[in-house]
């Protein structure tokens, strides 16, 4: 259920909505917008009449949301959410955010090298794994802690913020230190023991689609974090297997504006791994600005013929110089810009 509340409530008629909605059963999630509080009312029995609430001072109407995701739908927070950084960064507003980085952490020499080439290019986040999942249990795994300290060196160094996978929980502390943001991979959306230990985490996480995930089932895994109170959700569309075997993944773009539809939360195109081909990931980032993307996450590497993961998809650094040149005149074209 969903309570909006009057522009003009008071604070002790919002509360005593809470109190009515927790004495009903509900377990009660408070959205504060510019104009309004909204109220999400999730778990209570079928059987509740919608006009005890709706007859309450500094009511203004009541929902019944029949989706199975209460928190991640787009009435639960209507003006949409902002993801805000201490640094100013957001994303979810007006400005497109590009993420960008080598798949995996590989010496300090690379990172460097990678961090300041796409800091000068626009980059504002760097991306890089430190604990790999990888289908093949003889490919480079990454350097663990190693690789989460290189990170965030480069990171300080080119004032760039740091977004790292997190593969299980014993990770979540490990990590906490290094990353400003954690990233859920396309094999651990339905971790749900995962997700239950980071919606506990006070840290903004981006959630990427599985690899044959149904938008419903992606939503219903944010719902999971949302749950557990941590409001600070980014969603990312990175490619869904289907018959086609041109590309590594098929990019489904028009994810981007249907979950924009569907709820509130930020949403990211990742065209590397969309595609896992060098020569498509250009044309993929410019499409999902087109569509309307909060954010891109981009595979670059100063050498990716000698990458230990995912060479063929990395952007050399003129590739990705170029294409940030040309997502600055898209971006105007759809009423947004680069950050």
């Amino acid at each position: 259920m969903i309570v909006a509340m009057q522009e003009s409530s008071t604070e002790d008629q919002i509360q005593h909505v809470i109190d009515q909605l927790v004495r009903m059963g509900f377990e009660v999630h408070r959205s504060t917008g510019a104009r309004q509080t909204v109220l999400g009312g999730v778990g209570a029995p079928h059987d509740f009449d919608t006009r005890e609430v709706e007859m309450m001072p500094g009511v203004q109407e009541v929902h019944r949301i029949t989706a199975p995701y209460k928190l991640a739908g787009r009435n639960f927070r209507p003006e949409g959410t902002v993801v805000k950084f201490t640094n100013g960064l957001e994303i979810g507003g007006k400005k497109v955010v590009v993420m960008a980085g080598p798949c995996s952490v590989e010496s300090r020499e690379q990172m460097f090298a990678v961090s300041e080439l796409i800091a000068k290019a626009g980059a504002r986040v760097l991306r890089g794994g430190a604990f790999k999942p990888r289908s093949s249990p003889y490919s480079f795994q990454g350097l663990g802690v190693d690789g989460l300290k290189l990170l965030r060196e480069a990171g300080d160094h080119f004032k760039l913020l740091v977004i790292s996978e997190v593969m299980e929980i014993s990770q979540i502390p490990l990590m906490m230190p290094y990353v400003d943001i954690f990233q859920v991979g396309a094999r651990n959306m339905q971790n749900f023991n995962l997700l239950r230990e980071l919606g506990k985490v006070r840290k903004p996480l981006l959630l990427k689609r599985g690899i044959a995930a149904t938008l419903e089932e992606l939503l219903l895994s944010a719902e999971y974090l949302l749950s557990g109170g941590n409001y600070e959700i980014i969603l990312c569309e990175r490619g869904i297997r289907t018959f086609e075997t041109y590309t590594r993944n098929t990019m489904d773009i028009s994810a981007i504006p249907i979950i924009h539809k569907l709820s509130h939360l930020p949403m990211t195109a990742d065209p590397s791994h969309g595609t896992g081909r060098r020569d498509k990931v250009a044309p993929m980032a410019r499409a999902s600005v087109a569509a309307g993307a909060d954010a891109l996450l981009i595979e670059v590497h100063h050498q990716p013929e000698k990458a230990l993961s995912d060479g063929a998809q990395s952007l050399y650094p003129e590739q990705f110089a170029k294409l940030m040149d040309e997502l600055r005149m898209i971006a105007p074209a759809v009423g947004r810009e680069i950050a």
